[in-house]
């Protein structure tokens, strides 16, 4: 095992390779060794995101990584791997079909235990690089999200969302609330607030007993309920708790007295709730996502 110090110098010179441009090349160019990389290597890719199984190689490894994941196929290769599938390989670019659906056994797929069961320094530096999958490669993201909506969905709420710690358990909620406000997600989005079992989830947030829990919580709450065409799901447990939910809200961190966007968000929740018809209406529009049904 290299030691501290020599893992920082690979990790300085791996970093400077990958991103090495000729002289004169354009800055848009591909930089020649990770063009190689992606083009004849890209189970490359996959070894740096295994980098994350030890906490000696985590640190270095997601560091290069997170200079690869600039490349939007170096992204699409990591997202699409489907390696431990019985695999012998990463298939790179040959072996993406966004159309498929994912068997959940490919290296992004571990991110999710690499977050909420690594080592605090593990699970940071994890968390850091899924955020950047998730958040820089829209177009690319927005159908893998539509395409896998079901695994990603369960595998997030069930481990990150409800993880035991509060450091991930808060920086995924308020991830969720970035992905779902985000405009390239409009279709995830709908579909993601068309489900009764997710409100139920947002409104158990809004009860734990941390403050910083509750508030990234309201921001992923205020979807549900801002959404002109609720499911009947969700206006059910809207209506069912209608009384409880409004008394709730209004003296719902009541300490963030000078967030004025917050107490105007507040009062339009309560306004909107208030104004919901007493029984549930057939919504006008349903989700585009293919898949997405009430529960």
């Amino acid at each position: 095992m290299l030691s501290f110090e020599s893992r920082k110098d690979a990790q300085s010179i791996f970093s400077y390779v990958l991103r090495f441009r000729s002289a004169g090349a354009s800055p848009k160019s591909d930089p020649v060794a990770l063009s190689y990389v992606i083009s004849n290597r890209p189970e490359i890719l996959v070894a740096l995101c295994n980098g994350y199984e030890h906490k000696e190689s985590a640190i270095p490894a997601g560091t290069v990584l997170r200079e690869v994941l600039k490349n939007d196929a170096a992204a699409a290769i990591i997202l699409y791997d489907d390696s431990g599938n019985g695999g012998n390989g990463s298939k790179g670019l040959t072996g993406i079909q966004p159309e498929v659906q994912q068997s959940g056994n490919g290296v992004f797929w571990k991110f999710f235990e690499w977050i909420d069961k690594g080592s605090f320094e593990v699970g940071a530096d994890a968390f850091t690089t899924f955020r950047e999958l998730l958040t820089k490669h829209k177009q690319i993201v927005a159908q893998y999200l539509s395409t896998n909506f079901d695994l990603f969905f369960d595998k997030y709420n069930n481990i990150l969302v409800k993880s035991d710690s509060y450091v991930t358990k808060r920086q995924s909620i308020k991830l969720l609330g970035e992905i779902l406000l985000d405009r390239a997600n409009y279709a995830v989005m709908t579909a993601y607030v068309d489900r009764g079992e997710h409100l139920k989830i947002c409104m158990n947030l809004l009860r734990d007993d941390r403050k910083m829990v509750q508030y990234e919580g309201f921001h992923v709450f205020k979807v549900f309920v801002a959404n002109p065409h609720k499911s009947i799901a969700v206006q059910k447990i809207l209506l069912i708790n209608r009384e409880r939910l409004v008394k709730f809200l209004q003296h719902f961190l009541e300490d963030r007295t000078e967030d004025e966007q917050f107490i105007d968000e507040r009062e339009f929740l309560i306004k909107q709730i208030n104004n919901m018809p007493a029984q549930p209406v057939e919504p006008l529009q349903k989700p585009a996502l293919l898949g997405s049904q009430q529960r």
